[in-house]
């Protein structure tokens, strides 16, 4: 799929790039609008969704009610903190194996896993 070049969708992937703290809609859409006056949340979730769709960015549901989003796509796994809300990136080797064995007993095919980790962060405790 083609798609037409969009320096809105652009300053959207690039400000996501800059940010380590998975921001939300509402945070890209703020910081975006500085550049673009006139682009509207809506469009910021469109090109959000249309970025996650096509894989380029990683969509995340931390249970807040809220989507986060994630320019590095490459397999990796996030801390919450129950006190601040912070979604930290974990540096941890990877648990892959976690898929075989999910699977050990299972009549499907298992394809991947979201794991979350839960606690508080170096600064909440």
């Amino acid at each position: 799929m083609v798609m037409k070049y969009s320096r809105q969708r652009e300053a959207v992937k690039d400000f996501l790039k800059t940010r380590k703290d998975h921001p939300t809609a509402d945070v890209v859409y703020m910081n975006v609008k500085q550049e673009f006056p006139n682009i509207s949340l809506g469009t910021v979730y469109r090109n959000l969704t249309l970025l996650s769709d096509l894989g380029e960015i990683q969509k995340l549901n931390m249970g807040d009610g809220a989507d986060h989003f994630d320019a590095n796509i490459t397999p990796h796994y996030h801390f919450i903190c129950t006190d601040c809300g912070s979604v930290i990136d974990l540096d941890m080797k990877s648990i892959e194996q976690i898929n075989d064995i999910a699977g050990a007993d299972f009549n499907g095919k298992i394809a991947g896993h979201i794991t979350y980790f839960y606690g508080k962060c170096g600064n909440c405790k």
